[in-house]
């Protein structure tokens, strides 16, 4: 690479997004962007960066994918033993970003979690695909293993042992992003972006233009 920068610039043109354009409800305006954002063929649309910290604060980042989406926030699901989950366990905080290019679109959310209901958990993990529940159940997610191999193994003890689908394990569920905060995020062109905040002030949400 003969540049000394990686990467190349691209201009944003597509679009801008101005106050009388938004919605008043920060998670109205998500789900018309994730709508916008699955039209426009994007690939996993529902995909988001999850940032975590431990009890250090030192930070970890991994995609994850929202599931659920209403006014009590965003789900998303994982092993409660996992990294993420020992640090949302231990912080009760977390943060998430959206990113659709073919849009040049970037979406932050800011908040506290908590676990959903186990009842909530049963369903998600019930709807879900029999090779991917196997998966789930016999993975100790994060914890360090000697081979695939072994990883394949459980996966096929499960099977002998549950040919129908393993119940959903005690330590695999669902998390709730409770926001409050949303940046939206529009590129447009010399990087004089658009960017509005929602911040939950008093029970309600006040909208507020930010510098790029």
């Amino acid at each position: 690479m003969s540049d000394a920068f990686i990467g190349s610039r691209e201009e944003y043109t597509l679009s801008g997004i101005d106050e009388t354009s938004l919605d008043l409800n920060p998670i109205s305006q998500l789900r018309a962007w994730l709508d916008d954002a699955e039209t426009a063929g994007a690939m996993e649309p529902n995909a988001m960066c999850l940032a975590t910290t431990d009890r250090r604060g030192a930070p970890s980042g991994r995609i994850v994918l929202l599931r659920s989406l209403d006014n009590r926030g965003l789900v998303f699901f994982t092993n409660y033993l996992s990294r993420k989950g020992r640090d949302l366990e231990e912080s009760g905080l977390a943060a998430a970003c959206f990113w659709w290019g073919r849009l040049q679109r970037q979406v932050r959310v800011e908040g506290r979690v908590e676990r959903v209901a186990p009842e909530e958990s049963d369903a998600y993990f019930a709807s879900r695909p029999l090779e991917s529940r196997y998966a789930s159940a016999a993975s100790p997610q994060s914890a360090r293993i000697a081979t695939r191999e072994q990883l394949e193994a459980a996966v096929e003890h499960l099977r002998r042992q549950h040919p129908e689908g393993p119940p959903r394990p005690s330590d695999w569920g669902g998390y709730r992003l409770m926001p409050e905060v949303f940046e939206f995020w529009q590129g447009r062109p010399a990087r004089l972006h658009d960017r509005f905040e929602y911040r939950l002030e008093s029970g309600a949400w006040v909208i507020r233009r930010l510098a790029p």
